[in-house]
């Protein structure tokens, strides 16, 4: 059998049980047919790039899959009947990866970046490794821009 990665985009309307619910179908088929699903990563609702079908968010999937092809064309031909699937990409791997993907551990390092500056990730607190501005003498006189225009006119 052949090793899959494949990332579904579901639209932003429907809920997170909904989305569970549309991978417990598509674990289905595909054990339905002879292969299985090694792992499931749920991302969470992410903005996009550029509009889909009229969304700017879209909740992303990951699926590990390890089946034969024919497995999954009929997965993927259930999700292009399904107006709840956005976009899907499936690649052809050589090896699955059991450890978490790169934005599960990005999403991990934020939670702890979070946790240590003990805040709002908006709140800078303190901005130690700015240094002092100073004072602005060395700079010449700051003229207005009315001044600027006059001379000008």
């Amino acid at each position: 059998m052949a090793l899959y990665e494949h990332v579904f985009l579901a639209r932003p309307d429907v809920t997170s049980q909904q989305v569970e619910s549309m991978v417990e179908t598509f674990k289905g088929i595909i054990e339905g047919n002879g292969g299985k699903v090694e792992k499931v990563e749920s991302w969470g609702l992410k903005t996009l790039a550029y509009r889909i079908k009229k969304s700017r968010k879209a909740h992303f999937t990951l699926l590990n899959i390890d089946a034969p092809h024919p497995a999954l064309a009929e997965m993927e031909r259930q999700m292009r009947l399904s107006e709840d699937v956005l976009r899907f990409m499936t690649i052809k791997v050589e090896a699955l990866d059991p450890e978490p993907s790169a934005m599960m551990q990005k999403r991990d390092r934020d939670d702890r970046r979070e946790d240590r500056r003990g805040g709002e990730r908006g709140d800078r607190g303190d901005r130690g490794d700015r240094g002092d501005r100073g004072d602005r003498g060395d700079r010449g006189e700051r003229r207005r821009r009315d001044e600027d225009q006059s001379e000008e006119g």
